[in-house]
């Protein structure tokens, strides 16, 4: 009886106050715009601007969870200038957004326009996920934007063992026959596929529910990450059907046979300071796919960060908060220079 009147909380609870960060658009174009997050009163801003680069699949305020538990609050208020990038939600005419349109230009234009108001020769970009694969592609095609690169969980290597990729790369997959019929791929087919690489994942998160749901805290968290975890967009179709078939099932980006904008993309050009973050237990990016960034690029000073937990917990959980997040900022401060 206990669970159940515990449980009963969780439907008059009010909606989770996700990406809750003061911030102001300071660019718009097309479905996209870029936010720059206000400095907190009594806060001294310092250091280069810091451009967070999300994925395309999900929000990108799982980087803004919520008030005390937020990557970007906790990064404002160690004074640090920082810039997201909000990808909207495509409408049927992004189905013709390309590859080349998102990795290049807009990715591009986000660095260029943080870069002249903190009135900096670059930046310090945060990508995670493929919003990490997309700023090592910008860091090898314009490495002069970048005073640091980070790539958090983000895919470089595309053919390993996990279910992804190999589902991606399933030949009867096809992929053109998709984007024409559908245009922009629908979020609920990607959501399904995250969905069935862990199937007993649902049953074991209403397990947990039913444990903690007199826990405020727990269920303030609980219920932002599945306000995120549901809160999906579709995805460009053009875009879709070159980073599928380049990336997951050529392999082009770790093989150095990707081409974006008509250049090579290469990794020995990205030689800014480089952190690949990778996690033991990322059922969606195996944790040496997202290593190898540290063995393949031509910095001279490149670091692996290899931690427990998973793709999304340890990005967002109270560990991070004391350990990933001062690890990050300290990295970004030593190459303010």
């Amino acid at each position: 009886m206990n669970r159940i009147l515990g449980l009963s909380r969780v439907f008059t609870r009010g909606r989770p106050p996700v990406g809750s960060t003061p911030a102001d658009t300071v660019h718009e174009e097309n479905k996209w715009r870029l936010l720059r997050y206000r400095t907190p009163a009594g806060v001294a801003r310092r250091g280069k601007p810091v451009v967070l680069v999300p994925s395309l699949i999900n929000r990108h305020y799982v980087l803004d969870l919520l008030p005390q538990k937020s990557f970007a609050e906790y990064m404002v208020k160690r004074g640090h200038d920082v810039y997201i990038i909000d990808w909207g939600t495509p409408t049927d005419e992004d189905r013709f957004v390309t590859f080349d349109d998102v990795a290049d230009r807009y990715v591009g234009r986000a660095l260029r326009v943080a870069s002249k108001l903190g009135n900096a020769p670059n930046v310090h970009a945060l990508g995670y996920c493929l919003g990490g694969t997309l700023a090592v592609i910008q860091a090898a095609l314009h490495p002069e934007r970048f005073a640091s690169l980070t790539a958090l969980a983000a895919p470089v290597r595309f053919h390993d063992d996990g279910l992804l990729s190999k589902w991606s790369r399933t030949q009867t997959l096809d992929l053109h026959a998709l984007v024409e019929g559908l245009g922009n791929v629908p979020w609920q087919l990607m959501q399904s596929a995250f969905q069935l690489l862990r199937p007993t994942m649902t049953a074991a998160k209403t397990v947990q529910l039913l444990d903690k749901a007199w826990d405020d805290e727990f269920l303030d968290g609980f219920l932002a990450m599945e306000t995120w975890g549901n809160d999906n967009v579709s995805f460009p179709g053009a875009c879709y059907e070159k980073y599928i078939d380049e990336l997951y099932r050529k392999d082009a980006l770790l093989s150095g046979e990707l081409s974006v904008s008509g250049k090579r993309v290469a990794l020995e050009n990205v030689v800014t300071p480089t952190l690949a973050i990778s996690f033991e237990h990322d059922h969606i990016v195996p944790w040496q796919s997202a290593g190898v960034l540290a063995e393949r690029v031509g910095a001279k000073e490149k670091h692996h960060l290899h931690l427990s937990g998973g793709h999304v917990g340890a990005v967002v959980s109270k560990k991070a908060a004391a350990t990933l997040w001062p690890a990050i900022s300290d990295f970004w401060t030593q190459h303010d220079a």
